[in-house]
């Protein structure tokens, strides 16, 4: 029996294939950034009826500009900014606020929280965190996450931690300078801290 195996095509070489017509190329370039872009826009987006059109929408953006890509950063890097930007529309259109009237300054970069965005490692030692397993403690950080406000810090933690993108990339997506983003991220994690602990406490009542 014959199994398709995906063939491994750089960047430059999705792109070229996608704009002579290869459909499968297209296809795999959406297969390689889906996960981005729903994370970016469920993140981002507040009302589930409308992320199914908005994704949508970033893949016809995404194509339809294909030919303007210049290679100078991800190909998925640059669809999680065409991602961003057309959730950044939506939401001024709803005007809704997704990011904090000013930027953070001040405040010190820390990774101290990064086991806790490792489902498999103990969010802190305590008995009732003990008894939970890997599912439970993945639905507890998730919830805990869909609290911190403003939003763009959901957005940022998840695309730091669980989509494992570098600074200088959630950068280039967010159009945040970097040192922002370092600032969004060490308040996203104070907030998230507190929110695990809340639950935590909760559950131990």
């Amino acid at each position: 029996m014959n199994h398709s195996v995906e063939q491994k095509f750089t960047d430059q070489q999705l792109v070229e294939r996608a704009l002579g017509g290869y459909q499968p190329a297209a296809a795999q370039i959406v297969r390689q950034t889906e996960g981005l872009v729903a994370q970016i826009v469920f993140k981002m987006i507040p009302l589930a009826d409308d992320r199914k059109d908005i994704v949508q929408d970033v893949y016809l953006k995404a194509f339809r500009h294909l030919a303007g890509f210049r290679f100078n950063a991800k190909l998925s890097t640059w669809i999680g900014r065409i991602t961003y930007n057309t959730c950044l529309h939506y939401l001024e259109k709803k005007r809704l606020v997704f990011l904090p009237e000013r930027p953070a300054d001040g405040d010190q970069e820390d990774d101290g929280l990064d086991l806790l965005m490792q489902s498999q490692q103990p969010l802190h030692q305590n008995p009732i965190e003990q008894q939970l397993s890997g599912r439970e403690r993945t639905a507890i950080l998730g919830n805990a996450i869909r609290k911190l406000s403003p939003p763009v810090y959901q957005t940022l933690i998840t695309l730091y931690h669980q989509e494992e993108l570098s600074y200088a990339e959630i950068a280039e997506i967010t159009s945040l300078p970097e040192g922002t983003v370092k600032n969004y991220l060490f308040r996203a994690r104070n907030q998230l801290k507190k929110n695990l602990l809340s639950i935590y406490n909760r559950e131990a009542l």
